[in-house]
């Protein structure tokens, strides 16, 4: 085996100590060609996929990527931002805030972020990392719900990297925080924020990206993990059991998912006579293509033209106060022991969440 070439060391140069933060991806434009090379990454990844590869292969190149990329286009076209994909726009948001919230605490640790798919891929980063003479890594994936369809798939990527380096950074990972108290009280804090000025719903429902029943078979623990987020979720704003309604969205093929589905679910609650719901979307930490297109638009029509009046989309956590401050109380209790002891550079990385708090308000 052949290995990268190692960065230029210079003797006497401190380590230092990352933080990088981990979402799934996006295309690098809404157009059918960007999606196709997106999902032809995504959905080659045998942890997202698990069915046998060589029928797999033979269904995605010969049918899904000449059919699926030209209408992907379209629903991402819907959402997309001038500043780019609304994934991508919250995803460095938020990194450059922990930044700043990590230095107000005292700790000098670089943060950057990368796609587990797509552009800026995590490989590229740690490159960039290593280069600058980074020797303790803080893996966050983005995911308070673990599940090996995605917590696990980011640690594939990187040990692929690491594969191909001969000297390897020290590595940390974040599995799961689906009952941190810092992340229930942010959730928690947007659906009271948006009732001090709604009328309460007569259900609140809860949607999860949606995985195959098979997962939650052979002991993936992500179904329970969304279950127990909803149930410490329900506690905190004090909601009634019956009030409260947990779905899963977004499937693939025809094989049985994690149920209740949200649309069928909304649909069913409408013609049951249920007026007012509100929608939010707990397992997305950022706004993206599954929470603004499916669920703010597609399940609204839905839910709407079955007989229902009002749907509320409660919009993701993206890059409020609360999240924030949970992610770095999630980013401090797995630092412990690595050197991140207070620099000059302190005073700089809190100025940089002052920047990042002025590009835009918390949604």
């Amino acid at each position: 085996m052949s290995f990268a070439p190692e960065p230029d060391h210079k003797h006497g140069t401190a380590p230092r100590t990352a933080v990088l933060l981990c979402n799934l991806g996006t295309p690098d434009a809404p157009t059918a060609p960007a999606v196709r090379r997106y999902l032809a990454e995504f959905l080659s990844d045998r942890r997202v996929v698990e069915i046998p590869r060589l029928l797999w292969l033979l269904i995605l190149h010969g049918v899904i990527l000449r059919v699926r990329p030209a209408k992907s286009a379209k629903k991402y076209a819907s959402v997309w931002t001038p500043e780019g994909s609304p994934l991508k726009v919250w995803t460095e948001k938020q990194a450059k805030l922990l930044g700043g919230y990590l230095g107000e605490r005292g700790h000098a640790v670089t943060v950057r972020w990368a796609m587990r798919y797509g552009s800026t891929s995590i490989g590229s980063v740690l490159d960039e990392l290593k280069a600058q003479n980074v020797n303790r890594v803080l893996i966050v994936p983005l995911y308070p719900q673990y599940s090996g369809t995605t917590t696990a798939s980011v640690a594939d990527a990187v040990f692929q990297w690491g594969q191909q380096s001969r000297s390897l950074p020290e590595f940390r990972f974040v599995n799961r925080y689906h009952d941190d108290p810092g992340y229930i009280a942010a959730l928690a804090k947007r659906v009271t924020d948006h009732w001090a000025t709604s009328q309460r719903p007569d259900k609140l429902v809860l949607s999860f990206h949606g995985v195959p029943k098979r997962t939650l078979m052979l002991g993936d623990a992500y179904h329970c993990e969304c279950l127990k987020t909803a149930r410490l979720l329900g506690e905190r704003l004090g909601m009634p059991a019956d009030q409260l309604m947990v779905t899963f969205q977004s499937r693939l093929g025809k094989a049985e998912w994690l149920q209740p589905y949200t649309e069928p679910t909304l649909i069913a609650l409408a013609q049951q006579g249920v007026k007012r719901v509100d929608v939010m979307c707990p397992g997305f930490t950022s706004d993206c293509l599954e929470t603004l297109e499916e669920i703010n638009q597609e399940s609204r029509e839905a839910f709407l033209h079955a007989g229902g009046k009002e749907f509320n989309y409660l919009p993701c956590l993206n890059d409020q106060h609360e999240w924030i401050t949970a992610l770095a109380g999630v980013a401090v209790q797995h630092l412990q022991g690595w050197p991140t002891q207070a620099t000059p550079d302190t005073t700089a990385l809190a100025a940089q969440k002052q920047r990042a708090l002025a590009m835009g308000a918390s949604a």
